[in-house]
C-alpha cells in the first residue's frame, strides 16, 4: 500500500478526531439508540432511524481515519530547506492580478484550501514542487492558464 504523507499537525488532528469519535461520539450514539429503542415500534421511530444513520456515519469515519493513520508517513519540515517540497509554506503572487496567497503543501486528508492547506496532488502544488524562490510557474486551471511567481518558501 502507498504511504500517505501527513504533516505532524495533520497527523495530530486526525488522531484527535479519531479519539473523539471513539471515546465521545460512539458511546453517545449507542446511548441514543438504546433510548430510542425504549420508545417502542422501531419501524416508525424517527429517533431510532436517525441515530442508526449517525452511527453508520461515525463507524465509517472511524474506519477511514484508522486506514489513513495506519498508512501515514509523518514528514517533519524542521530539517528541510531549498526547493518547494511537501510541507513547505509557499507565498506566491498571481502575475496577472498581483494577488498574494500563502499555502502549505499538505497531504490529501488534511487539505483545506480555505485555510491555506493545499493538496499535494493539486495542479498548483504539482507545479510548485521542485521550484525555488523567484521562479515562475504556469498552471492550467478550469478558468485557463495562470502564472504565479514564488515569493518565499518557509519551513514552519
Amino acid at each position: 500500500m502507498e504511504k500517505i504523507p501527513l504533516t505532524r499537525a495533520g497527523h495530530t488532528a486526525l488522531n484527535d478526531e479519531l479519539k473523539q469519535l471513539k471515546t465521545v461520539e460512539r458511546p453517545a450514539i449507542i446511548e441514543a439508540i438504546a433510548t430510542a429503542r425504549e420508545l417502542g415500534d422501531l419501524k416508525e421511530n424517527a429517533e431510532y432511524h436517525s441515530a442508526r444513520e449517525k452511527q453508520g456515519f461515525i463507524e465509517g469515519r472511524i474506519k477511514e481515519l484508522e486506514g489513513i493513520l495506519s498508512l501515514a508517513e509523518v514528514i517533519d519540515p524542521a530539517n528541510m530547506s531549498g526547493t518547494v517540497k511537501f510541507s513547505a509554506t509557499v507565498t506566491i503572487v498571481d502575475e496577472d492580478t498581483d494577488e498574494e496567497k500563502t499555502y502549505q503543501i499538505v497531504g490529501e486528508p488534511e487539505a483545506d484550501i480555505e485555510n491555506g492547506k493545499l493538496n499535494i496532488k493539486s495542479p498548483l502544488a504539482r507545479a510548485l514542487i521542485g521550484k525555488e524562490e523567484g521562479d515562475s510557474v504556469e498552471v492550467r486551471t478550469p478558468g485557463g492558464e495562470k502564472a504565479y511567481e514564488i515569493l518565499s518558501i518557509d519551513w514552519i
